[in-house]
């Protein structure tokens, strides 16, 4: 019989601001007998075209989740409740070495993976998704993407990802693309990956509703999150490295990953490209780490769901 699970630090015994900076207070994974769901940090951002700053991300994260509460009302679930959640802290990335950085992130994460656990994983640069990637489906085989995301697949991670074997291109999803491009066949070699593509442009046309559709007619467990925070609008979420204008609501972006709620089978995840040092008021940290616990509940209910529980 398995412990009960250890449960985050409560606000009304000991308050929000003292105490060490875990994802809302969780305990530390060296505390805890078992996990179940482990939040890692993944704080390179060498991978970055254009402004750096993410590798402040986990930390800017960790510090907006500080107000979480325990109890998810929208999709009816306690997540800290119903498995053991943990803060594995961050990996140690090297800062100007992309491939020592990346074997550093896949390898703290295959550690999990190989314990029984999954990955929340929380950038850092949108690069960091690939060794992520990698130790997710070598626990769980080919991998079904959904890509909450601004930029196209072309010519980054996901399309190594999918050379590799790791994610299956035919039954992934890209939400959110926009903004310009180089070459007007760029939309074109995109979608020869296989990917089922939602502009950004047509989300008002299908609305939440249809966004989830899509993705639960395409995606095939086992399935891999990732949410860049630059999906969002600018006027969400400033403090990223890619700001483009006519992005999703931080309300549009919660009701998806709602929708997904015990309907399909949730292996890793992560939230990337926070860069805090663009946004003195704190609003992309707060979107990143709601994101991420919503992202927590889903891996919870996986979790319990692949051990026969519901």
């Amino acid at each position: 019989m398995s412990p009960e699970p250890i449960p985050p630090i409560d606000a009304s015994k000991i308050p929000r601001f003292s105490g060490v900076r875990t994802f809302a207070r969780l305990p530390l994974r060296e505390q805890a007998p078992t996990v179940d769901v482990a939040i890692l940090g993944a704080p390179f951002d060498g991978g970055t075209t254009f402004r750096a700053g993410t590798r402040y991300g986990p930390a800017g994260i960790r510090e907006a989740s500080l107000l979480l509460r325990p109890y998810n009302d929208a999709v009816d679930v306690s997540p800290f409740a119903i498995c053991q959640v943990v803060d594995a802290g961050d990996a140690a990335p090297n800062p100007i070495d992309i491939t020592q950085a990346h074997r550093s992130i896949q390898e703290s994460a295959a550690e999990i993976h190989d314990a029984g656990g999954r990955v929340l994983g929380l950038g850092g640069d949108h690069s960091v998704s690939l060794p992520l990637l990698r130790a997710a489906a070598a626990k769980h085989g080919p991998l079904s993407l959904l890509q909450f995301d601004m930029k196209l697949t072309h010519g980054t991670m996901f399309r190594r990802a999918v050379e590799e074997g790791a994610v299956r291109g035919d039954t992934s999803v890209q939400i959110g693309l926009r903004g310009s491009t180089y070459e007007p066949d760029d939309y074109t070699a995109n979608a020869e990956l296989g990917f089922t593509t939602l502009m950004a442009r047509d989300f008002d046309a299908t609305g939440v509703g249809g966004a989830i559709d899509l993705a639960l007619r395409t995606l095939r467990p086992p399935v891999y999150i990732t949410v860049d925070i630059d999906c969002l609008d600018p006027a969400f979420a400033p403090g990223t490295g890619t700001p483009e204008a006519g992005g999703l609501t931080s309300r549009e972006l919660l009701a998806m990953l709602r929708g997904l709620a015990r309907r399909i089978d949730i292996a890793g995840a992560d939230v990337v490209e926070v860069s805090p040092p663009y946004d003195p008021t704190g609003c992309t940290a707060i979107a990143g780490s709601n994101a991420a616990y919503e992202l927590i509940s889903l891996l919870a209910l996986s979790q319990v769901a692949a051990r026969g529980g519901g």
